[in-house]
């Protein structure tokens, strides 16, 4: 009997640290918190799941409207911001500029640079999905219906507030469409490729995008205001902000698999 209760207490001792080292590990994956932190940020917010690539057959009635209504948004808030004139967002004033050159509609140019940033996937080792060509599609789509529908020489109370509307707008219908996981657009896929290949979070990565693609629309002729600047620092963090919300679990995440951090895919996952 006694070494029956020997035996036992053992037991109960690995099990105990066999637990604590897969607290320590799930902890360690939480930047700059231990156990405490991570069960916080569980109970304040939920926490993605890796975005990577989920097959179209799993759930399309639920994640395709998902996607085609985060992708209109998306375009509608362009219309949004363009309307405010205030500043538009970065890749706007690269479209503004080559409307000047071009006589190409905004929505139709959104179209061509899609198609042309997807060679910058090659390096980063990124596909083309459904997602990538629906983004493409619809985006020139109703970005042109937005500014067909939206009326221009507002004041400046209602442009200040389509300003704001337009930046919230558009980080979060970024975060609805990805988190359908139908693969990412030609410009979130850079988005999310370097991401993972860099290893950076999604709001230095975003954020330097956006400046680059500024400053290349400005030299075309594109127009840049202080909603330029807005956009530019506060799309990431409001893109961050909501993709816990709208990130798409997959069957086997669902059935309460646990992905640790060294264990998911390096090439698709967006690091928080």
């Amino acid at each position: 009997m006694e070494g029956t209760g020997m035996e036992q207490d053992r037991a109960e001792r690995h099990e105990r640290r066999r637990r604590r080292r897969g607290e320590e590990r799930v902890a360690g994956a939480v930047p700059g918190g231990g156990t405490g932190s991570a069960r916080l940020r569980s109970r304040t917010r939920p926490s993605p799941p890796p975005l990577t690539y989920v097959p179209v057959g799993e759930r399309p009635l639920r994640r395709l409207p998902q996607l085609l209504v985060g992708l209109a948004l998306y375009g509608f808030s362009l219309s949004v911001l363009v309307r405010a004139s205030l500043g538009v967002n970065p890749w706007s004033v690269l479209y503004e500029g080559l409307e000047h050159h071009t006589s190409l509609s905004f929505g139709m140019i959104s179209a061509v640079i899609g198609v042309l940033v997807l060679l910058l996937w090659i390096p980063l080792k990124q596909r083309p999905t459904l997602g990538t060509v629906a983004n493409i599609v619809v985006l020139a789509c109703s970005s042109d219906l937005g500014r067909r529908l939206l009326p221009p020489h507002l004041g400046l109370p209602a442009r200040t507030g389509l300003l704001v509307g337009g930046v919230v707008l558009n980080g979060l219908s970024v975060a609805v469409y990805v988190g359908a996981r139908f693969g990412p657009g030609p410009r979130d896929g850079l988005m999310t490729g370097a991401s993972a290949v860099t290893g950076r979070s999604i709001r230095l990565v975003r954020t330097l995008i956006e400046i680059a693609v500024l400053v290349v629309g400005r030299l075309l002729g594109g127009s840049v205001g202080v909603g330029t600047v807005l956009y530019a620092l506060a799309v990431g963090p409001v893109t961050q902000f909501f993709l816990p919300w709208f990130a798409y679990r997959s069957a086997a995440e669902r059935g309460g698999e646990t992905v640790l951090p060294d264990e998911r895919n390096p090439a698709g996952m967006i690091t928080a």
